[in-house]
């Protein structure tokens, strides 16, 4: 086919799009959008019948309960309808979710799709609810407790250098935390609660220091303090150590025992204003056969009196060799 009637075709095509004045266009988009609306609007006027989700909202006594979970926000269902209604609930306008009663705290945690029927029926406007498509619905609620818990300074934390002691009792203020929230959290909180000073805090002087309170599912269970003071006195400690010959006790009658060696070292301290007073003669350690150990001849040497206001009592050596001559 020769290309200048290729060419003419081409034009014979072409010719009805070709603009005769320069309004041609916009009087065809105006014609494409007036043809769309209109269209448009009688597809909306038509019923459907479709599968969609639908807001749900669960009314409860907030004073008593409280969902452990979060609650489910939506239903799965068919529905039959005008265009118009569908399109304002698929774009959730001026939409009235469905309502579910929780009078008191239920037995079961769970709900079926059926039940929600009548709730779906009042809440769908202009709407034609053929079937639920979600079969069941699950939750959890708990009754809402009230607890009050005594608070603690972790016993097994250090929070003194090794020449230092805590002196006198933790004050801790508030000495007690009251806990809202669902029972089965409530409960499981230990009491005492016990409160921890930073890590690596070791304290060399009466020292006053705010601590978190610390507690699971913070989400739930409402305090009513966040933070605790804690009073510590701290004193300082001297470490003196002293020879004494131990007791032995339970020896075999008739028998010279000789010790290696013949005494004991016993390491204490105490605090540093009370060193004066301190009855240094009144250390006593014994030596029982009863704890005789045959393998290797040897004794533990036992602490069994010591002055009052020593602490850190520590005996060397761990073991005393016992030889029995005839």
């Amino acid at each position: 086919m020769p290309v200048e009637k290729v060419k003419n075709i081409v034009l014979w095509f072409a010719k009805p799009f070709r603009p005769q004045t320069k309004q041609y266009w916009r009087v065809v988009l105006l014609c494409f959008v007036a043809a769309s609306t209109f269209w448009l609007l009688n597809a909306l006027n038509k019923s459907y019948s479709t599968q969609t989700t639908y807001p749900l909202k669960f009314v409860y006594n907030e004073q008593e309960l409280v969902p452990v979970k979060a609650l489910p926000e939506e239903v799965t269902i068919n529905v039959t309808g005008k265009g118009w209604k569908l399109l304002r609930k698929s774009l959730r306008v001026e939409i009235q979710p469905a309502e579910i009663y929780i009078r008191s705290l239920p037995r079961n945690n769970y709900i079926l799709g059926s039940a929600l029927r009548p709730a779906l029926v009042n809440a769908l406007d202009g709407l034609e609810l053929n079937f639920v498509v979600t079969d069941t619905l699950y939750f959890n609620f708990n009754a809402k407790v009230s607890r009050t818990v005594a608070l603690q300074l972790d016993p097994a934390q250090k929070i003194t250098g090794d020449r230092y002691a805590v002196l006198g009792p933790v004050v801790i203020s508030p000495d007690s935390v009251t806990f809202v929230g669902p029972s089965s959290m409530v409960d499981e909180l230990p009491s005492p609660l016990l409160v921890r000073l930073p890590d690596g805090q070791q304290l060399t002087e009466a020292t006053k220091i705010k601590v978190p309170i610390n507690y699971d599912n913070k989400s739930l269970v409402k305090a009513n303090a966040t933070t605790a003071e804690v009073t510590v006195n701290v004193r300082g400690l001297v470490q003196e150590e002293r020879q004494i010959v131990p007791e032995i006790v339970n020896a075999p009658a008739g028998k010279e025992i000789s010790l290696r060696p013949p005494y004991v070292l016993v390491r204490y301290q105490l605090l540093d204003d009370s060193a004066a007073y301190l009855n240094r003669d009144n250390f006593k350690a014994i030596l029982d056969f009863k704890r005789y150990s045959r393998r290797d001849s040897t004794l533990v040497p036992e602490l069994v009196q010591k002055p009052t206001g020593v602490r850190n009592v520590t005996l060397w050596p761990e073991r005393v060799k016992a030889i029995i001559e005839d």
